[in-house]
């Protein structure tokens, strides 16, 4: 009698072998827009559009609806700093316990196409903190749409590009800035 013993490996391996096959994934996404980077235009561009995402343009952006917006902008752009401080509360908390550095750090092939604020990666907080006020912002003043949603776009793309961040971490930053807005959105009328 010919029996033939197929081994299948213990259920406990199976998620980390998926895992793995998902950071190698992540890894290649990382290498590929990274690379992009390492065209100086390319690289001065979003280092541009990252530092801009530091803060800069949402001030800006909170002062203008607070001076031009009338009662409409000033309500909004409290909402967009209360919720903001609640952001980064939250960044803060999350990369000081989770911890994951780098893909710079992590991975030699992957290139830092400019200084960090923090040394870790995980959630993006620009990314969580473009999607917040955009999403807060849109709400009060759906015209601001065509301005927004690219700047937005190109801070979550500038995480990957200059090696700070991996894809996941800018998805859940994305997420979190989305979630706190949509509550913030939620409890409006107690402003």
């Amino acid at each position: 009698m010919n029996m033939k013993i197929r081994f299948s490996p213990p259920a406990t391996l199976m998620p980390s072998r998926a895992l793995a096959r998902f950071d190698l994934l992540e890894h290649n996404l990382c290498v590929a827009f990274n690379r992009t980077s390492r065209r100086v235009a390319v690289r001065r561009f979003f280092a541009m559009i990252s530092r801009l995402g530091d803060g800069v343009f949402w001030y800006v952006l909170m002062a203008t609806l607070a001076m031009t917006q009338g009662s409409s902008g000033r309500v909004a752009a409290l909402q967009m700093a209360l919720t903001a401080l609640a952001g980064v509360a939250i960044y803060k908390l999350l990369k000081n316990r989770l911890v994951r550095e780098r893909p710079f750090i992590s991975y030699g092939d992957i290139e830092c196409g400019t200084p960090p604020l923090d040394r870790y990666s995980f959630p993006s907080g620009h990314t969580l903190q473009a999607v917040l006020f955009t999403t807060l912002a849109l709400a009060w003043f759906p015209a601001l749409a065509v301005v927004l949603l690219p700047f937005t776009l190109l801070v979550a793309l500038s995480r990957v590009i200059l090696g700070l961040h991996y894809p996941t971490d800018v998805l859940v930053g994305a997420g979190i800035g989305w979630g706190l807005a949509s509550i913030a959105l939620w409890v409006q009328p107690a402003l």
